[in-house]
């Protein structure tokens, strides 16, 4: 056996389009278990089956056709969309295309699983008679390997090792192998519809059942529809709002509750660097702030099930906490290079796995028992032993808080004592100190926590603070910034108008500015850093300055930066994790989670928007 394509009638083969040139261009698609990204050329470049953290088996985003994708397109379209658009209240995506035969929409979607993924790709006739061309190429693991095609009951089965992927469309159409791919060439006039499903099982179990592609388009819009319809905030920007969070919803591993930081890996935070990070995983420092997102506006559900997810993620043995974990809790991440992949923009390494997992980070002690606060005092059930899993978190920190760290950013050069770090520790006491004080029921050392709560404040104060620039400074003796300093009033640490955290948003806003937002940290402190290279502006950072400008009295430039962070989003709505104000492109893994619970946080603290329905 060879892994060729069947014995079709060969035919040449369509040219493809290449590698999308922008992070920007694509859009999302998922059934919160695993997404998929679509360029604007129509093409299907990365989608992992069946989980987010599984092998991708199209991998084109990170390396090229020949990694696998699945682009539907006019025959002859050989760029852009006409235009394209989410549905309101949905993740379904209707791609147009417009040529001299007339027009078509592609609606693509990933229909919530009953048992085994689908993307589902709907080709619709709009005007005039359009002959449409469907290329696939299946890749598994990453691109590196061709599977063996054949024929069954009119599907197409791809199967290597554990993967096998079935393809069929109704009506049926002609497909043929050519080039290790699928092709198919079909025309719709007006009304006529054509859908593709590709559905992945392992390849020991037997095809599952098949659904209705059109009947999952409907099922799918309603579903997304009445999950929106929830949504309780009525404020400025709702629509940007809305789709953050139905963002955030797909990047939740619905079986368990927890939140991927992104559904990609790799893509760079400097084109043609090394700064490529695995991020389809979970992360704690997101707990509060996504917590307080989905309470905020009416996601009691999701926001439980997020809860539920931290205190089986970080059960055991304190010493043991991590700063991030797998989809299920899963605690190794081994990092690992992709030599096969180019990289996107030729940025490599390509990495899978995260070595940061490895890492101490004292501020993670201190997100945690925030979320558990802020989960009892907005009347989420508690759980057996919750209680008594935040007692054995701080007394391993009371122990422990004074030693260095790698702080928030996962830094590769070396521990400090990064003030962030032990601000984020000072959070850990006083939350304990205030769970106690209003259950004094729950039994714990209050005089204890009380001292170390104002010990850690007094080092802070004296050890973290330049009297001479009036501010807090990235580490102990350290000159340089860090944007985490711009969370200070927001946890409570200090008041807003305190003049040391005045002082320290208006040195961040002067030394950390790129194009009028924020890096997260002084470049040149390279020793810190440990790597090579650059980044863009970090698009949570930028969200934290405008909270803090709107904590520190000044709104109304709060508005202004909040309405310039809206208009970075691409044409759907979606944020990456950083952006380049030189080349107005988007950096680093995407849609990011932390900058869309930024923007939903900021919206909430800049218009409120709480209300019914």
């Amino acid at each position: 056996m060879h892994p060729t394509n069947d014995d079709d009638a060969r035919r040449p083969a369509a040219q493809g389009t290449g590698r999308a040139a922008r992070i920007e261009d694509y859009a999302l698609i998922g059934d919160e278990q695993t997404a998929a990204l679509v360029g604007t050329d129509g093409s299907v470049d990365w989608l992992c089956l069946p989980r987010f953290d599984s092998a991708a088996c199209f991998a084109k985003l990170l390396g090229e056709e020949e990694n696998g994708h699945w682009r539907i397109a006019p025959k002859h379209a050989t760029g852009r969309c006409a235009r394209r658009a989410y549905r309101p209240g949905t993740l379904v995506l209707d791609t147009e295309w417009e040529s001299d035969e007339g027009a078509i929409r592609v609606t693509d979607l990933m229909p919530q699983r009953d048992r085994a993924p689908d993307l589902v790709r709907v080709v619709e006739g709009l005007r005039g008679r359009v002959t449409v061309r469907s290329t696939l190429r299946i890749r598994f693991d990453y691109g590196s390997i061709v599977p063996w095609m054949r024929r069954s009951g009119g599907h197409r089965v791809a199967t290597a090792g554990p993967d096998s992927v079935w393809l069929r469309s109704e009506p049926p159409v002609h497909t043929w192998g050519e080039d290790f791919g699928t092709h198919s060439e079909f025309t719709v006039g007006p009304g006529e519809r054509v859908a593709f499903v590709l559905t992945w099982h392992p390849s020991h179990e037997p095809r599952p059942p098949q659904n209705n592609p059109f009947e999952a388009l409907r099922a799918s819009v309603d579903d997304w529809r009445a999950w929106s319809a929830r949504c309780t905030y009525q404020g400025e920007h709702r629509e940007a709002v809305l789709r953050s969070l139905i963002t955030l919803k797909a990047l939740t591993y619905k079986p368990t509750g927890g939140v991927v930081a992104a559904p990609t890996t790799s893509l760079p935070e400097e084109l043609g660097g090394v700064r490529n990070w695995d991020y389809r995983y979970c992360w704690l420092r997101d707990s509060t702030l996504t917590l307080g997102a989905l309470l905020a506006v009416g996601y009691q559900e999701e926001a439980e099930a997020w809860r539920d997810w931290l205190l089986r993620a970080v059960a055991g043995d304190p010493a043991d906490l991590q700063i991030m974990y797998g989809l299920a809790g899963e605690r190794r991440l081994p990092e690992m290079e992709v030599p096969w992949l180019s990289g996107f923009a030729d940025s490599v390494p390509v990495r899978i796995g995260n070595d940061a997992v490895r890492q101490l980070q004292l501020d993670v002690y201190g997100e945690v028992m925030d979320s558990l606060d802020l989960a009892r005092r907005s009347g989420l059930a508690d759980r057996p032993d919750m209680w008594a899993l935040q007692c054995a978190l701080m007394d391993w920190l009371s122990d422990r808080w004074e030693q260095p760290d790698e702080g928030l950013w996962e830094v590769r050069g070396g521990r400090r004592h990064f003030v962030h770090s032990k601000v984020m520790v000072w959070v850990a006491a006083d939350r304990a100190v205030r769970d106690l004080e209003a259950h004094p029921e729950l039994g714990g050392d209050l005089d204890g926590w009380r001292a170390m709560r104002e010990r850690v404040h007094r080092d802070v104060c004296e050890r973290g603070f330049d009297p001479g620039r009036n501010t807090f400074t990235q580490y102990y003796g350290s000159r340089e910034l860090d944007a985490s300093l711009l969370l200070i009033p927001r946890v409570g640490f200090l008041p807003p108008d305190d003049p040391r955290v005045i002082g320290t948003v208006d040195a961040i806003r002067a030394e950390l500015d790129h194009g009028g937002l924020l890096r997260r940290y002084t470049a040149r402190e390279t020793a810190v850093d440990g790597l090579p290279g650059g980044e863009g502006a970090f698009l949570v950072c930028s969200f934290w300055l405008a909270d803090a400008l709107h904590m520190t009295g000044r709104t109304r430039e709060a508005r202004a930066l909040f309405e310039r962070l809206v208009a970075l989003a691409n044409d759907v709505g979606l944020l990456s994790e950083e952006y380049d104000p030189d080349s107005g492109r988007h950096l680093g893994n995407f849609p990011q989670a932390f900058s869309h619970l930024g923007l939903v946080s900021t919206a909430l603290a800049l218009f409120g928007g709480g209300g019914a329905g």
